[in-house]
């Protein structure tokens, strides 16, 4: 089986995670914790940091994660393990699945479009569930480099219309602010847990998990960056800007004279975004295959079954995100910290099974 490379690894963690943070969170953190936004992000960051350390450190053991399972807790019980981990991945798909999909309605459509417009992502997304999960470290050798540039293009863009002054005071939201705007971001921080399906699948090299850790916290800075000059450019009015990264950078001054620029950096993260909003999909079929085998009998029909799960639920749910929004920032986003803070780990104290001589 061909593994995930370090280089690959890295790319993710430090290009492609930050992106999923940059679409509705701002605004919703905006709402609930005003001016002092930076600080719960900090928080979820740092938190993941050492989570996403300990995941890349039980990946030295080059075991999967639902072998690691069986050894422990033995077979059936390992298997069920895995198929509650897999459920939870779903669950945590289904918030930024739609959050992509009412943005690409929103942003690249003057006017509302049919739900049928996005329909074709789901036949993208069953098919790539079909694929080994270890096929997405060629695809972020390529999106990488694209995220990264549609971020950086969109804060140039973006960093000279803001007003940092308006951060001040630091601490207004008070502690309620602040815990209040924790847990609401947990539905967009589960980083670490979307990499223990790889357990197995990556080349570990030596310092690969303190690189990992590193190259996250860089992406995480950048988040906290985009953050301060997206509130620093609307400040009260920033919880009404649902599409944060689309919404920066019209104020640029050239935008008059060359038009809508910043469209060319918009559509470079939302590829990039495509691809990550995909992973807890398939981070979701594989662990049902580690747990059952038969990849060529079970992965057609696994990831058919997702895309036509997602498929379902965005029909039914087109006109209720603000409720799904409200689940899982306000109802279960307890849910977040036992897959992706306590589950990490106890990835370094599963028992490896025992090779034979």
């Amino acid at each position: 089986m061909k593994k995930i490379a370090p280089r690959q690894v890295l790319l993710f963690l430090a290009c492609i995670a930050p992106a999923g943070k940059l679409v509705l969170l701002p605004a919703r953190l905006a709402d609930v914790a005003k001016n002092d936004l930076l600080f719960p992000l900090l928080l979820h960051i740092c938190v993941q940091t050492a989570a996403v350390f300990c995941v890349l450190l039980a990946a030295k053991r080059e075991t999967g994660f639902c072998e690691l399972l069986e050894n422990t807790f033995g077979k059936i019980a390992g298997k069920g393990l895995a198929l509650l981990f897999s459920a939870f991945l779903l669950f945590a798909a289904l918030l930024p699945l739609l959050e992509q999909k009412h943005f690409v309605q929103s942003v690249f459509y003057d006017t509302l479009p049919s739900v049928f417009v996005f329909s074709s992502y789901f036949l993208f997304a069953a098919f790539v569930c079909a694929k080994p999960l270890s096929s997405f470290g060629r695809v972020w050798d390529i999106a990488a480099p694209l995220a990264a540039a549609g971020f950086i293009g969109i804060f140039l863009l973006s960093a000279g219309s803001a007003d940092l002054a308006a951060l001040a005071p630091a601490g207004a939201a008070g502690a309620k602010g602040f815990f209040r705007g924790a847990a609401s971001a947990c539905g967009w921080f589960c980083d670490a847990a979307l990499l223990v399906p790889l357990l197995g699948k990556i080349e570990y090299k030596k310092g690969l998990a303190w690189k990992g850790a590193l190259c996250y916290l860089a992406g995480g800075a950048a988040v906290l960056l985009f953050a301060a000059v997206f509130y620093g450019i609307y400040q009260e009015t920033a919880v009404n800007q649902l599409f944060a990264f689309a919404a920066t950078a019209k104020y640029f001054p050239g935008v008059t004279t060359l038009g809508r620029i910043d469209y060319i950096f918009t559509f470079l993260l939302s590829l990039a975004m495509a691809f990550y909003v995909s992973l807890p999909m398939q981070g979701s079929v594989d662990c049902v295959l580690q747990a059952f085998g038969r990849r060529k009998v079970l992965a057609p029909i696994l990831g058919t079954a997702a895309g036509a799960l997602f498929f379902g639920l965005a029909l039914a749910l087109d006109y209720r995100f603000g409720d799904v929004l409200t689940v899982f920032s306000e109802t279960l986003f307890w849910i977040f910290p036992v897959f992706c803070t306590v589950l990490p780990p106890l990835c370094l104290v599963l028992r490896r099974p025992r090779k034979h001589a």
